[in-house]
């Protein structure tokens, strides 16, 4: 069974950094498109950054853009999101999603996407 394996989080300052990674297990087919969410206590889940693995083509939320940037490993089926300049507005339990088949869509909505990590937490403190 496909498994997407998330790390990474952690606590920062405001202005650090963090390199999350989710590796997806059980698997020797690279998912389609692979995606991170961000989670605040209270909000919904909301869409931070997405990739095309095979176009390579990315798609990022208004408040990621220039900070954050998205990547796919394809000979690991993994997908890595580095974050610069964190801010506590970005503080959030982050999830890894994925799909083997098609996105139909936006691809920033949690409805694209069957496959789930389990969250990693990251907190930017002010």
């Amino acid at each position: 069974q496909v498994q997407l394996v998330e790390s990474g989080g952690g606590s920062v300052q405001a202005g650090g950094s963090l390199r999350l990674s989710c590796v997806a297990t059980g698997t020797l087919y690279r998912a389609s498109y692979m995606a991170w969410f961000r989670q605040a206590p209270g909000a919904e889940r909301q869409g931070v950054a997405g990739i095309d693995t095979s176009g390579a083509s990315a798609l990022y939320a208004d408040s990621a853009k220039g900070r954050f940037s998205i990547s796919a490993d394809n000979a690991k089926n993994a997908v890595i999101l580095q974050m610069n300049s964190l801010k506590p507005e970005d503080t959030g339990i982050y999830y890894c999603a994925a799909q083997w088949g098609s996105v139909d869509g936006d691809r920033l909505a949690a409805t694209s996407y069957p496959h789930w990590g389990q969250g990693t937490q990251v907190t930017v403190a002010s």
